[in-house]
This record gives structure tokens, C-alpha cells and sequence, in this order.
């Protein structure tokens, strides 16, 4: 999949959430690129842009040897590590660092992107800081999911053959949201599922509530009440009361009125 500025983004957080958790003063990242290589885009914390724009090959210094391992690693003096290549120690001397860590970004067993916390004096780096980094990994993992499948559906979409497909991944990714607990990446979710959707224009002349468009969701794939309820985690009754609801902002008569009445609102793919 190509990087875009919305993946850039999401490493840019995860340097703030990774400072913010660790204490570390600094934090850098970026994404993989073309072949073996990895470019350093994000800064936090950093005191001079020694660092922005270099590129990291497979295998080389700390970041390199992340890439190649897949597996997070640390130095607690950079310079004088017997551990990493040193490919890479005049701008790390530049900025000034000593103990640096390394997590690689993993989605579908590919190595996508480095985060990188720092210190600036020789001190062990691990335990509860290596966790948190490594957890600030997982969050963009999670995000770089929901955008890879987004981007794969949007460019499937049409009314050809794998169609319904494309309906049958809105609704279960409509019927994932309400189970994740970390607000950002639900949001991010839940923007996944707009981009299937048909930009009308006419959803905002129909309100829906997000629970209807879910049961919609379902239904459109082929759902019954209770294999919507069962997704949804609710019960049919409850089902049938949002799809009620409806098909009545819809002036629908029936199941299958709703979902095209719903598709050509804008809310369903």
C-alpha cells in the first residue's frame, strides 16, 4: 500500500502518545518507501532537523536493524554500540542522543514504518518505555488496517462483479465500531466505512442514527433480524425497532425500500 499524509499523521501521534507515556524527551519516525528503505519524517522533541529526511536502509544503524529483524531494539550508548552499524552517527551525534530504542511498524508481517524514543544521556531504555513504545506501534498497526482495507474496498467499488462484497465488509466494519474503545481509532474506522458510501450529497437531507445505518448495513448484506442482532450485539427486538425507525425518516414500506432508499441517501454502498 502507498504512504499518504494520513499515515504520516498517524506517526506523528504515536510520537506524542509514545513521549507523553515514556517521559522521553525525544521522538522520531516515518514510513517505509520503495524497497528496503525507511525515511525519517516526523520529529518530536527534537532540537535540530539533523535527523528529518534521512533515509534508513534494511540492516543499517538502529532503525535499519529494527527493519530487518522486525522486532523492537535498543542502545544505551548509540556511538559506541557494539550492536548497530554506525552508518548513521553524525546526525544522531548532532542532535545529541546517547540511548535510543526502535519499534517497527508491522501490518500483515511487513515491516511499514519505525518509531523511534530517545534520550540524550547513557541510560538503559526498557521495560515500561519499551511497552509503551511498542504499544504506540500497535496503534498505527491498527490504523494502517482499517486505511489498507478502506483504500483495497474504494477502489473495487462500482456495480460490477465483487459488489457485494464491498456491502458485506461496510456492514461488518459498521458492526466492529461500536466495540472499540479507543475513540480515535473508532473514528478512523468509521471514516473507513464513509469512503464506500455514494457521495450524494443527499445524507444530510436524511437524518439516520448510527445504530440505524448499522442494522441497514446488515440488512443490506443479507442479514436476518437475529444475524444482525448477533453482529451487532443487541437483540432483534431492538433491531427491528431501529429498522422501524428507519424506514420511516425513509418513507419505506419495506426491508428492501429502506436499503435503496438508504443507498441512494448516501449511507449505504
Amino acid at each position: 500500500m502507498t504512504a499518504d499524509a494520513s499515515d504520516a499523521a498517524e506517526i506523528r501521534n504515536a510520537l506524542l502518545r509514545l513521549r507523553r507515556g515514556t517521559g522521553l524527551p525525544v521522538a522520531f519516525g516515518g514510513l517505509m518507501e520503495a524497497g528496503q528503505q525507511m525515511r525519517i519524517s516526523e520529529l518530536s522533541g527534537t532540537a535540530t532537523p539533523a535527523l528529518r529526511s534521512l533515509v534508513v536502509t534494511s540492516g543499517t544503524g538502529l532503525g535499519g536493524k529494527t527493519v530487518a529483524l522486525s522486532r523492537p531494539c535498543v542502545v544505551t550508548d548509540y556511538s559506541a554500540s557494539r550492536q548497530i552499524s554506525h552508518e548513521y552517527d553524525a546526525p544522531v551525534a548532532v542532535e545529541g542522543l546517547r540511548s535510543v530504542l526502535a519499534v517497527p511498524v508491522v501490518v500483515r508481517n511487513r515491516v511499514r514504518g519505525v518509531l523511534y524514543g530517545a534520550l540524550r544521556t547513557a541510560l538503559p531504555l526498557g521495560g515500561r518505555m519499551l511497552d509503551t513504545a511498542v504499544e504506540a506501534a500497535r496503534d498505527v498497526e491498527r490504523a494502517l488496517v482499517v486505511r489498507d482495507e478502506a483504500r483495497t474496498l474504494a477502489a473495487g467499488a462500482g456495480t460490477g462483479p465483487g459488489w457485494e462484497q464491498v456491502r458485506e465488509a461496510h456492514a461488518a466494519l459498521r458492526a466492529l465500531a461500536p466495540r472499540i474503545t479507543d475513540p480515535e481509532l473508532r473514528a478512523e474506522l468509521l471514516g473507513a466505512c464513509a469512503l464506500l458510501t455514494a457521495d450524494t450529497g443527499s445524507a444530510a437531507r436524511v437524518r439516520l442514527a448510527p445504530r440505524e445505518v448499522d442494522v441497514l448495513a446488515c440488512v443490506a448484506a443479507g442479514a436476518t433480524n437475529a444475524v444482525a442482532a448477533e453482529r451487532l450485539g443487541v437483540t432483534p427486538e431492538t433491531v427491528k425497532g431501529h429498522l422501524r425507525s428507519a424506514m420511516r425518516k425513509l418513507r419505506a414500506r419495506t426491508r428492501g425500500e429502506a436499503v435503496v432508499a438508504a443507498r441512494r441517501a448516501g449511507w449505504l454502498p
